[in-house]
């Protein structure tokens, strides 16, 4: 007995077709498209994977979150709306005392999904220094972020970005920021979320020294958030941020495309971003990249709007 193949358009060719038949039918529909120059265009666009995915760091609006020009629950709406940008990183110090109030997270989770936005992390500054020297203030630290690790997993992030601020001698700083670091991961690792740690001043922008102590902490939940710009490592000393970038790349698993200043051409003053996310790409990464526009010459919007499309003009050389 002859199998029957659904309804609609084959349908439409006999209700039983024979698989050579149906075989011959779907040839001549490909012809079909094939001719109208329908087929290539849509195996073209299957066959293009974005090199990398763009999302909007809450730290881009900074200054007008601070001066309440802003709501921080309107951030969905200007990701979205004012640049059509789908997945946003949140900083806590901007919804500070909210980290347990159970209705503000649920609000910021439905403005989230009615906006289908996505939440990929929590940035978290003010909670003490996680490789502090004082073994009870080290605790302290530590504890300070299961709070942002929790509200993490309730918005539907993938991890809490921490700093590693210590003090002592270069090796005396990687075992204590490693045994806070470690402390956390393991706290985070048990509700599947990720602690994940930006080059952030000091110790920190030295690459090689953030890359010993990920070796050192040697925990899959923990890594990198490797940040174009932040490389100063005190007054006037820099880390080359090529370098660095190439060197945290390894434990990446959230990337931040500082920028401050554009020059008439869209290109960011500082950093090559041709160069960089070559150096990111290279590295096998191709998660989200995140705009993080902290200058001063253009207002926010604008500057997050440059950031964008010089992001957008790197990905289709790319392509």
């Amino acid at each position: 007995m002859a199998k029957k193949y659904g309804s609609g358009i084959f349908a439409s060719a006999g209700s039983n077709l024979k698989r050579r038949d149906f075989l011959k039918y779907s040839a001549s529909i490909a012809g079909g498209l094939a001719a109208t120059g329908l087929r290539g265009s849509l195996l073209s666009d299957i066959k293009k994977p974005v090199a990398f995915k763009i999302s909007l760091a809450e730290w881009s609006l900074h200054r007008a979150l601070r001066s309440k020009d802003i709501d921080h629950l309107d951030f969905y709406s200007i990701a979205k709306n004012k640049f059509d940008i789908s997945a946003v990183e949140y900083v806590n110090t901007f919804f500070f005392d909210k980290a347990k109030d159970a209705t503000y997270l649920k609000e910021m989770k439905t403005r989230a999904h009615d906006l289908n936005v996505k939440s990929l992390l929590i940035m978290c500054d003010s909670e003490g220094n996680l490789g502090d020297p004082d073994n009870s203030k080290r605790k302290t630290a530590v504890e300070n972020h299961y709070k942002w690790a929790e509200a993490a997993k309730f918005l539907g992030c993938h991890s809490i970005r921490v700093n590693a601020r210590s003090e002592g001698s270069y090796h005396e700083q990687i075992e204590l920021a490693a045994d806070g670091l470690r402390r956390l991961t393991e706290f985070s690792d048990s509700m599947g979320i990720n602690t994940i740690v930006e080059n952030h001043g000091g110790l920190s922008s030295n690459g090689k020294w953030l890359s010993a102590v990920m070796e050192k902490v040697d925990h899959p939940r923990m890594g990198t958030l490797p940040d174009f710009g932040n490389f100063r490592l005190e007054g006037d000393e820099w880390y080359d941020r090529y370098q660095g970038v190439r060197e945290l790349m390894h434990y990446a698993k959230a990337v931040s495309a500082k920028s401050h200043e554009f020059d008439t051409s869209g290109n960011e003053t500082g950093t090559d971003y041709y160069k960089m996310m070559k150096i990111v790409l290279d590295s096998g990464y191709n998660g989200y990249v995140g705009i993080e526009y902290e200058g001063t010459t253009h207002s926010e919007m604008e500057g997050i709007r440059l950031t964008l499309e010089l992001l957008k003009k790197v990905r289709a050389s790319i392509g």
